[in-house]
């Protein structure tokens, strides 16, 4: 049993529980359809920010623990003070350690969309994520089929929520949806958790040129952020090299500091 599978697995028994306490119906009654005003795209486009999604995540099934200290709000913060274009949540629980309150705290401390993280399978998920108050949700073309990701991104523009649909290989591309606004390439192989970033380099080239490119995992120096804007990506989702760190906000405002230079 690979790493994904064992994740869905744990996903799928998670939602069950939280279907039980507050049942999909009550859910779409406490929310509303509003729209944010902070949009993903929008960020990630803006000349005048540095087209960095900064992650929070204390733990992650490769690296092990990253940070179990760090309080989500206050690294947030931190990370709007560098420019970054966005900020990223992984809220998933058994995995990565990740909370839904975390997303209230970042919510409630940065005016920069913020990116639940998560492994979506079902669509309570992205109504949940709407309670949250995310700008955006993150789904994963490896554990969706086409009819799904359709489906979920009809619910997710439905209440104004913009989508990051990440992709591995040709085979996911061919399911984003022909009218995806933002398609990240995720350099980490799902199965084997191993990264390269010529992947994003590859895949790239399959996109249609008005996509707003977003490479994932593995970024850790300016240099590679250089290469990834000559090749037309916007956004780059930075998470591990700063939670790493003891100080993840300081982390971040110092490689910012330096792709600035």
């Amino acid at each position: 049993m690979n790493i994904l599978y064992k994740i869905i697995e744990h996903k799928k028994k998670h939602i069950t529980k939280c279907k039980q306490i507050i049942p999909l119906e009550k859910l779409k009654e406490s929310i509303s359809n509003t729209p944010s005003n902070l949009s993903l795209k929008e960020f990630l486009l803006n000349p005048e920010k540095n087209g960095i999604i900064a992650e929070f995540k204390r733990k992650s099934p490769s690296k092990g623990i990253l940070n179990s200290e760090a309080i989500p709000g206050k690294v947030a913060l931190h990370y709007q003070e560098s420019n970054v274009s966005a900020t990223s949540v992984l809220t998933e629980t058994d995995f990565f350690w990740g909370k839904d309150s975390d997303i209230i705290d970042v919510a409630n401390n940065v005016s920069i969309p913020v990116l639940r993280k998560d492994f979506i399978i079902d669509e309570y998920q992205i109504f949940e994520a709407k309670s949250l108050g995310v700008s955006a949700i993150l789904l994963i073309a490896a554990i969706l089929s086409k009819n799904e990701m359709e489906y979920f991104y009809n619910i997710a523009t439905y209440l104004n929520i913009d989508v990051l649909f990440e992709v591995h290989n040709k085979e996911d591309i061919s399911k984003v949806p022909v009218d995806a606004q933002i398609v990240g390439i995720n350099n980490r192989d799902l199965n084997t958790f191993k990264v390269d970033i010529d992947t994003s380099l590859k895949l790239s080239k399959y996109l249609p040129s008005d996509i707003i490119k977003v490479s994932e995992s593995g970024i850790s120096n300016i240099n590679t952020i250089k290469l990834l804007k000559q090749n037309g990506f916007k956004g780059f989702l930075i998470g591990e090299v700063f939670m790493s760190h003891d100080n993840p906000g300081q982390a971040c405002k110092e490689f910012c500091l330096n792709l600035n230079k």
